[in-house]
């Protein structure tokens, strides 16, 4: 029975993680009240085949890539009619519109002022007076611009064009060098090792390495662990 347990837990673990990555990364990152549906269904059906050992695995499975099935040709739908994305996904909500609340809509959706304030502080906005649009979005999150006057200045502002930046590129994680995004900057493993000798480290001593945009080298070491010395306690 144990085994029985242990196999069925497995493999039921990996058919969910298959069907979660059939189900994309919108879909997990970004829950709309359908995709939560069928996440909370797909976790309650996954247990079926472990609560009665005497049924046979693939009865609990068939469901759940039923589900994910059902999943994937909806959001297909709503990807190609606007109608259907409506009934399944909703649409937006603006909450401030003109730096005015708008109390009607709030009430419709069933939305309070601690509400607002809380998620107005989660994007780093503690006056209400700085919203000029608030935005319920169809996920949950509230999407937020602020008045001109209360924005942080930017290089546009100010008629400058700084050069384009690219996102840095690691070399060095773990301690493995990762040698193809050396090549992809036109660099080699002489030249990293050239730059490493400098502060007399070698690739297995840091934990993190990257290059950035200005062709400027990050590295973070691996933390030296000091004999009779422990840890902080968090």
């Amino acid at each position: 029975m144990v085994f029985n347990i242990i196999y069925r837990t497995f493999i039921i673990y990996l058919a969910v993680l298959l069907v979660m990555r059939l189900m994309g990364k919108r879909e997990v990152g970004q829950l709309s009240t359908f995709d939560l549906v069928v996440a909370i269904m797909i976790a309650e059906v996954a247990v079926f085949s472990l609560e009665d050992l005497s049924v046979p695995l693939y009865i609990g499975l068939i469901p759940v890539f039923i589900l994910v099935g059902m999943e994937i040709l909806i959001s297909y739908l709503c990807l190609h009619s606007r109608f259907i994305r409506g009934i399944i996904e909703g649409s937006p909500s603006v909450l401030i519109a003109g730096g005015k609340i708008m109390e009607r809509e709030m009430r419709r959706q069933r939305y309070n002022m601690n509400d607002l304030l809380g998620q107005l502080r989660e994007q780093n906005v503690f006056n209400i007076a700085d919203v000029e649009y608030a935005i319920l979005e169809t996920t949950g999150a509230l999407s937020v611009i602020t008045k001109t006057s209360k924005r942080a200045v930017n290089p546009g502002d100010l008629g400058l064009t700084p050069p384009a930046e690219t996102i840095p590129t690691p070399i060095i994680i773990d301690g493995e060098l990762i040698e193809k995004n050396l090549q992809l900057q036109g660099l080699t493993a002489d030249w990293l090792q050239e730059k490493l000798q400098q502060f007399n480290l070698q690739p297995g001593d840091i934990l993190y390495a990257s290059l950035d945009s200005s062709g400027k080298l990050y590295i973070s070491e691996k933390e030296k662990k000091t004999p009779g010395k422990t840890s902080p306690q968090l």
